[in-house]
């Protein structure tokens, strides 16, 4: 038996998914980079424990070029060297946004992205940052981590043709 939504923001408010699409839309008009756009996505998500949303994003990544391998490393980029100091800024620069009650803003956090972005680029990826946020905390008020995480495993389990 399917896990019951907890809300139907689709149908009650069905602006409110177009609303942060359009924040999308913005960050990827302002030129930010697609792969480094789901690098910064899945890292989020990750933070913000939603598995239908690490899915989504991991699937993002491979198909814009990013190895298997990086793609696992997101979840510890700051222990090895897959990473550019360009894409660390932006995976720092997440990860701040993110955890604003656990670790505040910080001149360091921002210092770190102005070295590797210019106002153009933090522009986009602190609002890819705020909609990928956005994203993860309507699926999750949603109830559709369960149903994400029923499928993965469904899937893990099928034998190999």
């Amino acid at each position: 038996m399917p896990t019951p939504r907890r809300f139907d923001f689709d149908g009650a408010a069905p602006d409110a998914p177009r609303a942060v699409s359009a924040l999308d839309a913005c960050a990827a008009g302002l030129g930010l980079p697609p792969a480094l756009a789901a690098l910064v996505r899945l890292r989020t998500s990750q933070l913000n424990g939603c598995a239908y949303c690490v899915d989504l994003h991991a699937r993002e990544a491979r198909r814009h070029g990013e190895s298997e391998a990086r793609v696992a490393a997101v979840a510890d980029w700051r222990a090895g060297a897959q990473f550019t100091p360009r894409e660390r800024a932006a995976l720092g620069w997440a990860e701040t946004l993110t955890r604003l009650g656990d670790r505040a803003w910080t001149p360091e956090a921002q210092a770190e992205l102005r070295e590797h972005a210019d106002a153009r680029e933090a522009a986009a990826l602190t609002i890819a940052v705020v909609a990928i946020n956005a994203w993860n905390r309507l699926v999750l008020a949603q109830g559709r981590v369960a149903v994400a995480l029923a499928a993965l495993v469904l899937a893990a389990c099928r034998p190999a043709e």
